[in-house]
């Protein structure tokens, strides 16, 4: 056998001081979902809107996504979006135009640009876990609609199917706006993850997809006419 293929594994000497900071860790996790839970709580029924960072004002989606949380605020229900910009701004303006309830979950990194302007003060949690993070955008998200984005918003999509289906949540609607940008992947959803057996075809029905803001808006009300609000689980 090749000698460097014949080496046994070397754990840094190291190692084991980084079991200190791992244990306190635990104390800022919950630090952060206690402010969660608690800011959310009072908050109230919201919707979480995804989308792109990187969409600009102009856009034809930054505008409905302006123009769709400001509808839904109108029909009394807050907006949550991850607090940065493109479609996160688009959202959190159109709350306020709306004259809702604009909620930022900010997010610490590297080249984070901060909260965009349209978050209210007294709705800003800002977070050093995604994982902690992503509970906030499931448990108090009466629904979610999901406009063109990266992995973060695939990400986000794919955990709320997820949870839905293995029933760890309380069904909530589900919508995807832009059949030009997400036609693909629904196609793909509903013939190769179906005809390969990963999916059942009823899990098709767990999202919809749409143009329209305003039927994005319907889905949801019509969804609450006949379910309670309410945290997720």
């Amino acid at each position: 056998m090749d000698e460097q293929n014949n080496k046994k594994l070397t754990v840094p000497k190291n190692f084991d001081e980084s079991h200190d900071s791992d244990v306190w860790s635990i104390f800022k996790i919950m630090g952060e979902f206690v402010e969660g839970y608690d800011k959310l709580f009072k908050i109230g029924p919201c919707v979480s809107i995804f989308g792109s960072a990187r969409t600009t004002e102009g856009d034809k989606y930054y505008e409905m996504a302006r123009y769709t949380a400001k509808k839904i605020t109108e029909q009394g229900f807050g907006v949550i979006t991850g607090g940065g910009p493109g479609i996160m701004e688009a959202a959190n303006q159109g709350a306020q135009e709306g004259e809702g309830k604009s909620v930022g979950l900010g997010i610490t990194l590297p080249h984070e640009q901060g909260l965009n302007s349209f978050v209210d003060e007294d709705y800003v949690i800002n977070f050093n876990y995604f994982f902690a993070r992503k509970v906030m955008f499931v448990k108090y998200a009466q629904g979610f609609i999901v406009f063109p984005g990266g992995f973060g918003t695939m990400d986000e999509f794919f955990e709320a199917l997820t949870l839905i289906q293995t029933t760890k949540v309380t069904a909530f609607p589900i919508v995807l706006i832009g059949s030009d940008y997400w036609g693909g992947l629904v196609d793909w959803i509903k013939t190769t993850m179906v005809n390969n057996g990963t999916i059942s075809e009823e899990d098709v029905n767990l999202f919809q997809l749409t143009d329209d803001p305003e039927e994005a808006v319907e889905i949801i009300c019509k969804f609450y006419q006949q379910h309670t609000l309410g945290p997720n689980f």
